[in-house]
């Protein structure tokens, strides 16, 4: 082999390595810029809770409400917001003026009763013997003991009357029935109440905020899966940054129907030691009604997600076939499709989800493993905003 040979093998092998590393690079750095393009997440293990949500407002689990039976004018306050009280304390007084007149007149009257009584009791005493000695007829007899009992009639029908207007003027001065906290004061010193037809509330009483309740209106979507016993976490504006613990204590069978949408009331019992919530915080209740422990999960924003340009090999029959799928969705779970990035392209695989919350979504079956990096959006901000999967989520 000449010279001029040898040197031109050598360029030619030369021309030849540089041109297979050159596109060996290029592979390479399409196949990264494939992978860059997409965020994702990897599919883990770990625990599920399926949770439902709602509204409520705290109160405290005794509130009584007391009022009074006889009209008048606030004559004297004896207690104002947040005062404790015990047991028969005098929490006001009303105007006895009128009451105290009506009880003097009817302890006269019952007097004048007694003084009748005592008169006919008398002339009987004397028909008798009179009788007796046969100087009046058995008519006036009879006429003596008809006036003793009627007698005996009107003393009781006025200490009657007697008894009546001493409990009025006694439901003049208002006592506390039990032991708490008012929490309400709803008359003033000099206002007027009136109790023809109902009896009006003058103070609420909370008798132990130790122990409170959230009444919170559930949806009927949600309903079937509450159950008494069940643990409840809850948050109130007044402390944001704080989760509180009770548990599912009662749900009222009654609905409540507004412009069409039917909610019913689940009670939450709460321990309140600390006394840190107040009757009529608005709280916001989670009930963990599906627990899951070590189970296979994926990211609910990569059920979410569909490339705008599927590569062709993305088009692929997804995992299972249309058997598989079917067979699957007759297994009870709903069906969705996640991307799995494999050789920097996007692969379309078809699961079957379980339990989900705000954040993860379970996966039954086992077309995806731990590890496996699922799309969860793209960097194209170019890019058509992602089409909605048909898998549903509750709002939390």
């Amino acid at each position: 082999m000449t010279s001029r040979t040898r040197s031109l093998f050598v360029i030619v092998s030369i021309a030849l390595i540089v041109g297979a590393t050159a596109y060996l690079w290029r592979s390479h750095a399409s196949a990264k810029a494939s992978a860059g393009d997409y965020e994702t997440e990897a599919v883990t293990r770990g625990d599920l809770a399926h949770t439902v949500s709602a509204n409520g407002t705290l109160n405290p689990v005794q509130l009584v409400t007391v009022g009074t039976q006889v009209s008048g004018t606030v004559n004297r306050l004896y207690v104002d917001f947040n005062s404790k009280v015990q047991k028969g304390d005098l929490l006001l007084t009303l105007d006895d003026s009128l009451y105290s007149a009506q009880s003097r007149q009817s302890q006269a009257n019952l007097l004048n009763a007694q003084a009748s009584l005592e008169l006919a009791q008398s002339n009987e005493l004397r028909a008798r013997g009179l009788y007796a000695k046969e100087y009046i007829s058995k008519q006036d007899l009879d006429t003596a003991v008809a006036a003793v009992k009627s007698a005996q009639a009107q003393a009781k029908l006025a200490r009657a009357l007697a008894d009546k207007d001493l409990v009025n003027l006694a439901y003049t001065q208002i006592h506390s029935p039990v032991s708490g906290i008012v929490v309400d004061r709803l008359v003033d010193v000099g206002q007027t109440v009136a109790a023809s037809f109902q009896t009006p509330t003058l103070i609420k009483i909370a008798q132990d905020l130790t122990k409170m309740q959230i009444d919170s209106s559930f949806a009927e979507a949600d309903i079937g899966s509450i159950e008494v016993g069940q643990a409840a976490r809850f948050t109130v504006d007044a402390f944001p940054d704080r989760q509180f613990e009770g548990h599912v204590s009662q749900v009222r069978l009654n609905p409540t129907t507004v412009q069409n949408v039917v909610t019913y009331d689940v009670v939450v019992s709460v321990s309140n030691a600390d006394q840190t919530l107040l009757p009529g915080m608005t709280a916001f209740v989670t009930i963990a009604v599906e627990k899951r422990a070590g189970v296979l999960m994926v990211p609910n924003a990569a059920l979410r997600f569909h490339p705008s340009q599927e590569p062709g090999n993305a088009r692929a029959k997804p995992a299972g076939g249309n058997g598989d799928t079917e067979r699957a969705a007759s297994k009870g779970g709903p069906m969705g499709t996640v991307y799995v990035l494999r050789d920097g392209k996007p692969q379309p695989v078809r699961i079957r989800t379980g339990v989900a919350d705000n954040r993860h979504t379970q996966v039954l079956g086992t077309d995806l493993a731990a590890g496996d990096l699922v799309i969860t959006g793209s960097k194209d901000d170019s890019a058509p905003p992602p089409q909605q999967s048909s898998v549903r989520f509750r709002v939390m």
